[in-house]
């Protein structure tokens, strides 16, 4: 109550009614190291009710994580280690970034599958652990929970315990206004364990045993499901939706601190007792962490994968022996991607994923290591099904768990189903490969639904997502490069259609954001594009040699790398004393930062073959040439 109380805004009802719970598993339940939160054999605990964000802060003071009572005075105040919802890499303890409902759950499944993976790989020595999650009716009603769900039990996800808090309160007013599914029948339809264990929110020992017993279950993720009354204790606002909120005020404070024994006139309030059992409860998994530890200095196995794996690199040489693509030849970018992904695979063994039901069409094929099922757990590849906004969330969880760089695919226009997730891994720093193909309006045949003009540029615009768009294979090459030897997401994006192999593209400097492909020191324009439209680019500076008119062309494949850049190398490759032109298939928005004018596609497409519909709608050489010479003033 004090934390919302002193920031007068955040969450109270919510983690008052879960505070048994919460000390039940990390008193009882949960294997941990305060002193060592990054253990990699810990269990994980994911708090996809992110709202509820005191209580989790509160429990992390209380175990001993670093967390002061400063720090929860401070809650949800400029630069605090508290903030407003949990934020992975900001706060020691905290896991994953949660606070969209159901985020956490699909969070959760992807911890799950990394433990099994490097359960599988290495030994139940090394790895074997849980993965707790607390989800709430809001996390179930939306629809990415429905997707993770089916897929975690698909998969069998025996070390995922969700708990479902059923206290059948939202934000509008109780949950009958608008929900009347059967959680634990729609649960176990999907092939989970489900416990019912009814109004037990304040009973330790009966949420201890339901916890046990959905340990107990191997072959399947349980679901333990527990009536509590939100606002538990408080004395007016229990059980009613204002109690989800900053509701619960100064008189009914203290009449709640009353009815507990508690001062009443003192904040933050820890009993000397509570917090020497809490800190021996953080501290006694270190028994647990160095016996592990003397396991890991003993280990026989393949160390070297091992080692790569946890700290989410490749081992020595991963990136020498990458295909390289002659000049003249023709190859998609989706088609590139997918053997520099195959050819990596041995020596970056925390490569694994794959594709919403467009694995193939995508690139994102692992061969020959297995197919991820309840019976090859350790398999890399996996079949997401047509879950995309499941998948990006679930890729969050399994590279911010530990042991996997995740590459997911699907088509570039259905990133808009995956915005949520992607925009959480830009957030949390996550090291997520998206591989999106099928990249304009070249798809052709499908249509508008199919062909991407806006998606490109909403990416961008997601800060800290790295977004990379080859010109050709060799580039595509240079992008996995980037992708794999960089922290953070990446989106590689790739054509659908076979694109030239370009001269002077071999070995090039993706990295750098952007380089000239072709120069000429008696230029007049500059023709900068991405993707397929670098080809265009080559061809229209052809074109106008042949008219008198010498132009040089940038590929542009990054504009987050080529930002980076120091101030004389921008300058060195796009020549500001001269007008330049952009070409690429999707809307001009953001551009002009970078150029003077744009050829660009401001409309959705349409059905036609792709050469068409890109002619049709501007892309081709001879608009590129005339307003290259409008801009000339030629």
């Amino acid at each position: 109550m004090d934390g919302p109380h002193a920031a007068r805004s955040g969450h109270q009802g919510t983690a008052m009614s879960l505070a048994p719970l919460a000390h039940v598993l990390f008193t009882r339940v949960m294997k941990y190291d305060a002193s060592r939160s990054d253990w990699a054999d810990r269990d994980r605990f994911v708090l996809s009710v992110g709202h509820a964000s005191i209580l989790q802060y509160a429990m992390l003071h209380l175990a001993g994580f670093g967390l002061t009572l400063d720090d929860l005075q401070d809650f949800r105040q400029w630069g605090s280690a508290t903030p407003g919802h949990p934020e992975v890499g900001h706060t020691a303890g905290v896991e994953v970034t949660t606070g969209p409902l159901g985020q956490g759950v699909a969070n959760a499944v992807g911890m799950a599958i990394a433990e099994a993976q490097l359960r599988t790989r290495y030994g139940a020595d090394l790895f074997d652990h849980y993965v707790f999650a607390i989800a709430g009716d809001g996390c179930l009603s939306e629809g990415i929970s429905h997707e993770a769900a089916s897929l975690a039990g698909h998969l069998g996800l025996g070390k995922l315990v969700m708990i479902y808090d059923d206290n059948h309160i939202t934000i509008d007013g109780e949950t009958d206004l608008a929900l009347s599914d059967d959680a634990a029948a729609r649960f176990r339809s999907y092939g989970w364990h489900v416990l019912e264990l009814g109004e037990v929110g304040e009973d330790l020992d009966a949420l201890e045993d339901g916890l046990n017993e959905a340990k107990a279950v191997t072959d399947a993720p349980s679901l333990v499901i527990v009536r509590t009354i939100i606002g538990t204790p408080a004395t007016e606002s229990a059980d009613t939706h204002e109690a989800h909120g900053y509701a619960i005020l100064d008189e009914e404070i203290a009449a709640t601190k009353a009815a507990m024994g508690m001062p009443v006139d003192e904040t933050f309030h820890v009993p000397s007792d509570v917090l020497e059992t809490y800190r021996a409860a953080g501290l006694r998994g270190s028994i647990e962490r160095e016996a592990w530890e003397q396991r890991l200095a003993v280990f026989d196995g393949d160390r070297a994968a091992l080692e790569a794996q946890l700290s989410g690199t490749g081992m020595p040489g991963w990136d020498e022996d990458l295909p390289v693509y002659e000049a003249g030849d023709s190859v998609a970018t989706r088609k590139a991607s997918g053997a520099a992904l195959q050819a990596m695979l041995e020596l970056v063994p925390g490569l694994t994923g794959g594709g919403a039901d467009l694995t193939g069409n995508t690139g994102t094929v692992i061969k020959d290591h297995g197919v991820f099922s309840p019976a090859d757990p350790g398999g890399r590849q996996i079949y997401f099904g047509v879950r995309e906004h499941a998948m990006g969330a679930i890729a969050n969880g399994m590279a911010l768990h530990g042991g996997a760089i995740p590459v997911v695919g699907t088509f570039l226009v259905f990133a808009d189903y995956m915005r949520a997730a992607v925009r959480l891994a830009a957030l949390s720093e996550a090291k997520v490969l998206f591989v999106w193909t099928h990249d304009s309006v070249g798809v052709g045949e499908d249509g508008p639904t199919h062909q991407p003009v806006e998606q490109i540029a909403s990416l961008r615009a997601i800060p800290g997502l790295r977004v990379i768009r080859p010109a050709d294979a060799n580039e595509a090459i240079e992008a996995w490069k980037v992708a794999v030897g960089s922290g953070g997401p990446t989106a590689l994006i790739m054509s659908r259609q076979n694109l030239p192999v370009l001269e002077g593209s071999a070995g090039a400097p993706v990295g750098a954001g952007a380089y000239v492909l072709q120069e000429a020191d008696d230029a007049v324009v500059t023709l900068v594009g991405t993707g397929s439209e670098v080809s265009v680019c080559v061809e229209a500076a052809a074109a106008l040699a042949r008219q008198g008119v010498s132009a040089r062309v940038v590929s542009f494949p990054s504009w987050e790398l080529f930002a980076d850049a120091d101030a004389d190398t921008q300058e060195a490759v796009m020549r500001p004393e001269l007008p330049s032109l952009a070409v690429e298939a999707g809307v001009a928005q953001g551009w002009h930062k970078w150029v003077d004018d744009v050829v660009s596609i401001d409309r959705f497409g349409a059905s036609a073959p792709g050469g068409t519909v890109m002619r049709e709608l501007g892309i081709n050489v001879d608009n590129v040439v005339a307003r290259a010479r409008t801009l000339i003033g030629a």
